[in-house]
């Protein structure tokens, strides 16, 4: 196992990556409940997404771990399943069966793109200036989803977004953030798990001895609650996509939004994840690229096969990263942790969405430190990264803060005269992201 996953180079070992993967687990684990709550306003049967969203996190992540040696966890992504179910099953009135089979095709051309290179291609087209703007742009974006999770900062009418006044759940919140980063800032080993451990005992009483969450738990006022222990997986997803009734032609541009959102959310995160984890090669790209991206083409056409949405590289491994993740078997060990709720998910309840926030929210400030090699004092370099910074939290979007850089970036380039830093690659790309635009992607 030494030599497999080399842990002598990256300067690792076994009970680092088994913890690292533990918490990427306990910060994505979300996904196995939040998914089939999302895609059941489909019709589907909320019980076989559920199961189907356990397979393909625990395959997914697995393949990702032994195929791609990487330690970035696979899961159906957020976003890409609130497009499947709101724009195209219930905005465009597709069956869900066709729009399974549109996430499989797009799996198809995702795998055959990859063997081909032709996703590397991509990757060596966005300028790093581009890719240290990505990279901070995700830490901001997981910074916000955590604030969000904690109702720390909340909705408003006057401005947006603002801050929540202090009550139990903030308290309870900021106490969190503060154990685990001096936890964090003292090196102990284990600190996320330890931090959401700490979150998840401090949010007992509430609801019980004081406070009440019904705001943010649908009208439950707890949040630590007991539904259970076993829960019998449904297998009746599998195999219920329609092949060939998404292939028609109007099914065309769905298939092309789901390749292209699905293919730049995968890059980003690998593209991110890897620089500020240092996870890259002597050419500074993301380690076993090729391999990585077979492996989330893979787990988009099975989530297609289990009955689910696009399966793909989860930001929220950079918590296990920043734990000292450094190899696949971070990847296994969150997979492996996956396999267990087919049977046991309604023990998820018990650890709240606010008891991860403190760490999605230091995880954050991890990612952050790329942004110090953007070139600042040259404007053409800085602002197209800086809007693609700044508008994947604001637009809630990966792909959104890609699409804007990368296109403000070709046209300010052109526009100087500099060709050079504009690539045929880049120029396709821009194409293709106004297309995705312009079909509506969200």
């Amino acid at each position: 196992m030494k030599d497999f996953f080399r842990f002598e180079e990256y300067h690792t070992d076994f009970k680092t990556e088994v913890i690292a993967g533990t918490t990427s687990f306990l910060a994505a684990m979300y996904i196995i409940v939040v998914n089939p709550a999302i895609i059941s306003s489909t019709g589907m049967p909320f019980s076989g997404v559920l199961t189907a969203t356990v397979l393909v996190c625990a395959f997914s992540s697995i393949a990702m771990g032994l195929y791609a040696r990487t330690p970035i966890l696979v899961a159906p992504g957020m976003g890409i399943n609130a497009f499947f179910t709101y724009t195209i099953v219930i905005g465009m009135g597709v069956k869900w069966e066709t729009a399974l089979g549109t996430v499989f095709w797009s799996g198809v051309i995702f795998m055959i793109l990859s063997v081909l290179n032709v996703r590397n291609s991509i990757v060596r087209a966005i300028p790093r200036q581009m890719r240290f703007a990505v990279s901070s742009g995700i830490g901001l974006f997981i910074t916000f989803i955590g604030l969000t999770d904690a109702s720390f900062i909340v909705r408003n009418p006057a401005t947006l977004v603002g801050f929540n006044r202090l009550n139990p759940i903030t308290v309870t919140f900021i106490i969190g953030l503060m154990i685990t980063s001096i936890l964090f800032a003292k090196r102990v080993r284990g600190a996320m798990i330890l931090g959401i451990t700490s979150t998840t005992l401090l949010a007992i009483p509430i609801g019980r001895l004081y406070g009440d969450a019904s705001a943010i738990t649908s009208g439950v006022p707890t949040l630590v609650t007991w539904k259970g222990l076993l829960a019998f997986p449904d297998f009746g997803m599998l195999m219920k996509l329609d092949l060939l009734g998404s292939l028609q032609y109007a099914m065309l541009p769905v298939i092309f939004v789901f390749l292209f959102t699905g293919m730049f959310d995968s890059l980003s995160t690998f593209i991110g994840v890897a620089e500020a984890g240092g996870l890259v090669d002597e050419n500074g790209e993301p380690r076993y690229l090729k391999r990585a991206l077979i492996a989330d083409a893979f787990s988009t056409m099975i989530s297609g096969i289990f009955g689910t949405s696009s399966g793909t590289a989860y930001i929220e491994s950079a918590t296990g990263i920043a734990e000292g993740g450094r190899t696949g078997l971070t990847a296994i060990t969150a997979g492996l942790l996956f396999l267990p709720f087919m049977f046991l998910s309604p023990l998820l309840s018990v650890v709240p969405r606010i008891a991860t926030a403190p760490a999605l929210v230091l995880v954050g400030a991890f990612m952050m430190k790329p942004v110090l090699n953007i070139n600042w004092g040259k404007l053409d370099d800085a602002f197209p990264a800086f809007l693609a910074m700044i508008l994947i939290p604001l637009t809630y979007s990966i792909t959104q803060g890609i699409i804007w850089g990368f296109i403000s970036w070709t046209v300010i380039k052109l526009a100087l005269g500099k060709r050079s830093e504009v690539s045929w690659m880049l120029i396709v790309i821009d194409v293709f992201a106004v297309a995705a635009v312009i079909l509506g992607y969200k």
